[in-house]
């Protein structure tokens, strides 16, 4: 049901995220914030809660988990949540890998929290550093060639990842997609061995092709189905001095049921009364992981490599301590450093086991979001 009506009844601040004086502000919003919405003012911090169940929030340190793939060169990426639409897994390979890879179910969307290296792909050889996203189209056979040991989030859709829609900044903000690294053509020689294996990466099963010849043997490519890498420091970061922003402003990429986002440096609100952290919310209609790539807010480390998912459903946010102390440091805290890459998704995600399994993390509050 859209409406353009929106009603306020009770005690309530004048405007949206501002002064709030000794309320909890608390969002509960439809399609991602940008739908309707209802902004609950209560006595109580709503993240003051004790679950049990399914829908139990979880905090996991990536450094604790341990991948295949980390201590055995024909290992495989850590499966950690799932869903019809969508698949998370974490890598953290630092050999070369004996076989190709070729994703035969998916988009892979790649973050690179650590590591140096390049990807042998049919397009070409593809560099990566910290911070790069490595976008490889559904069907691309690649390789990775780690130069020390990696962490990796990927993100494996469905359906295609695109660029969304360009709004009233137009399409250079704040993804400008010319700074996209692209690979130029480049045909890998044989090295000598009988058979070259490719694994197709399926949900279900296991596929493995054998050629007697080096399968990326491609001399030359046209079009625009390409694999590319992006770092954040070149994402410009949208921000308001008198409001705390929805995080669909710092939206990156999307396939179906999937939204990449960044959190990145940025001047704080300034406005006296703004409320800087994220507001209490139960993103009502997406459930929301967080990965902390470093930086710190409001005077406050973030854990890097921590992996943090919400439910869609259940509140979080920074609690009101944390809320008291970025008031008192207005005058001290001129920017929010923090770097964390977002992921919303429509459907309900299923932890795989091990992360139910894992020990449950110590996060300090200052900086659970």
């Amino acid at each position: 049901m859209e409406s353009f009506i929106q009603h306020r009844k009770g005690r309530t601040p004048r405007q949206i995220h501002r002064d709030v004086e000794d309320l909890k502000d608390d969002e509960a919003g439809r399609a991602g914030f940008v739908g309707r919405t209802v902004h609950y003012y209560r006595r109580n911090d709503p993240t003051a809660y004790r679950a049990e169940g399914d829908l139990a929030p979880l905090d996991r340190q990536g450094y604790d988990l341990t991948p295949t793939d980390q201590i055995d060169p024909a290992g495989e990426p850590l499966l950690m949540f799932h869903n019809e639409d969508c698949r998370i897994l974490l890598s953290r390979r630092s050999e070369t890998a004996p076989f190709y890879t070729r994703n035969v179910d998916g988009d892979e969307l790649i973050f690179v929290h650590e590591g140096t290296g390049y990807f042998e792909t049919e397009y070409g050889r593809l560099p990566y550093r910290p911070g790069d996203y490595v976008y490889l189209p559904k069907s691309t056979t690649y390789r990775q060639i780690p130069q020390d040991e990696s962490f990796f989030i990927i993100i494996e859709a469905t359906e295609e990842f695109r660029v969304p829609e360009a709004g009233l900044l137009g399409r250079h903000h704040p993804f400008d997609s010319s700074l996209v690294t692209v690979p130029e053509a480049e045909a890998f020689d044989d090295d000598g061995r009988d058979e070259y294996e490719v694994r197709l990466r399926q949900r279900e099963g296991r596929t493995s092709l054998f050629y007697p010849h080096n399968p990326l043997d491609v001399e030359g490519w046209k079009g625009d189905n390409f694999a590319f890498t992006y770092n954040i420091e070149d994402y410009d970061v949208i921000a308001s001095d008198t409001v705390h922003l929805v995080p669909m402003v710092h939206l990156f990429l999307q396939a179906t049921g999937v939204y990449v986002a960044n959190f990145l440096p940025r001047r704080a609100e300034g406005r006296p009364g703004a409320e800087r952290p994220p507001w209490y919310h139960r993103n009502v209609d997406y459930d929301e992981i967080a990965f902390y790539h470093g930086g710190s807010v409001f005077g406050i480390n973030m854990p890097p490599g921590l992996i943090s998912h919400a439910p869609q459903g259940v509140h979080h946010g920074m609690p009101e301590r944390a809320r008291e102390r970025a008031r008192r440091r207005t005058d001290v805290d001129e920017r929010v450093e923090w770097k964390v890459l977002a992921i919303d998704t429509r459907r309900r995600l299923t932890p795989a086991p091990v992360m139910r399994a894992s020990a449950p993390v110590e996060v300090a509050e200052e900086v659970q979001v």
